[in-house]
């Protein structure tokens, strides 16, 4: 097994908006297990289904909560699709969720995983290196301007005209084989001059990573399920790391008639955190309580004892519907 070692953001918080008691709770991206481990340690009669797309990540989280046996069902599907993972498992409805967005510190440190600007791998960013199309195939089929686009809307990159057309430049003149060439691809556009402490690559490797595993088209999706997901006087519990993550979250709890909020403002990790684990820096939590109203999930509400991971099919046109890829 791939080391996966992932230190858990925020887990006291989360656990205490989440308030785990008997009931289902659902861990969308349940990567080094951390978050899951704290809630079945937190209430013996709690028990958990645990998705994630990143078939190491399951590895690794599968032998971190051995323990605790068929509490806890592990399904392989993008967090986006998490209606359809516990329409698959029976679940009508869970008492809780929690959701920690974006890449976890192994992905980032995995060379081979190609998402990382100060390391040399292949131009790939994809959590699940199974299946999708790479950064440097998006890169090749995407045209000057849509390249561009894909640099402001998911980095918020201002600079995102000149980055492109030298990306695409270096493309074309077979300099784009590795994460170091992007990288210097990006400086030739827009110099090594670092802005506020930020590397001049930051916001488009971002931007490439966010559009190759449509990390904003999952959490529109996961957002727009939650109320039928979460029962009454349940609470959702999502961590984001950047402005584009948190303002879909804070408008989806906006919604007053289906929501309580808990976190007027998004909590943030403390210093003794922040510290110990400099990723945490970045993290936002928000939390809010399901108000009393319907479900559309079908009837059962047991989970049955895991046979292995439960490996979905590849989305369809269904997903689409509920809010999924366009």
């Amino acid at each position: 097994m791939a080391d996966f070692v992932h230190a858990t953001v925020m887990k006291t918080e989360v656990i205490e908006a989440l308030a785990p008691r008997a009931g289902v709770f659902v861990d969308v991206t349940v990567g080094g297990g951390g978050h899951t481990e704290a809630i079945l340690e937190a209430d013996p009669n709690a028990r958990v289904v645990a998705l994630d797309r990143d078939s190491i990540a399951l590895e690794a989280s599968r032998a971190r909560l051995a323990r605790f046996g068929n509490r806890v069902t592990f399904v392989k599907t993008p967090f986006g699709h998490v209606l359809k993972a516990l329409q698959g498992l029976g679940i009508t409805t869970v008492t809780g969720l929690c959701a920690d967005l974006g890449v976890s510190s192994p992905q980032l440190d995995d060379a081979d995983r190609g998402m990382s600007f100060r390391r040399e791998g292949p131009i790939d960013m994809r959590m699940d290196a199974s299946e999708g199309e790479t950064a440097i195939e998006l890169i090749a089929r995407l045209s000057d301007d849509q390249l561009a686009d894909a640099l402001y809307h998911y980095g918020e990159e201002r600079r995102s005209r000149r980055i492109a057309r030298s990306i695409k430049r270096a493309l074309a003149d077979n300099q784009l084989e590795t994460t170091l060439d992007l990288r210097r691809a990006i400086v030739r556009a827009v110099g090594p001059v670092r802005v506020g402490g930020v590397d001049p690559a930051t916001r488009t490797f971002q931007a490439l990573r966010i559009a190759v595993n449509r990390e904003l088209e999952e959490l529109e999706s996961l957002l727009a399920a939650l109320p039928s997901i979460i029962e009454p006087g349940g609470v959702a519990a999502i961590i984001s790391f950047h402005s584009l993550e948190d303002r879909l979250v804070k408008r989806a709890f906006h919604d007053r008639a289906v929501w309580q909020v808990l976190t007027k403002k998004p909590l943030v990790a403390g210093d003794e955190e922040g510290a110990a684990n400099p990723r945490s820096r970045s993290a936002k939590l928000r939390s809010a309580r399901r108000r009393g109203g319907s479900t559309i999930l079908p009837p059962g509400n047991s989970l049955p004892p895991p046979s292995g991971d439960v490996s979905l099919p590849p989305p369809s046109m269904e997903i689409d519907d509920e809010g999924g890829d366009p």
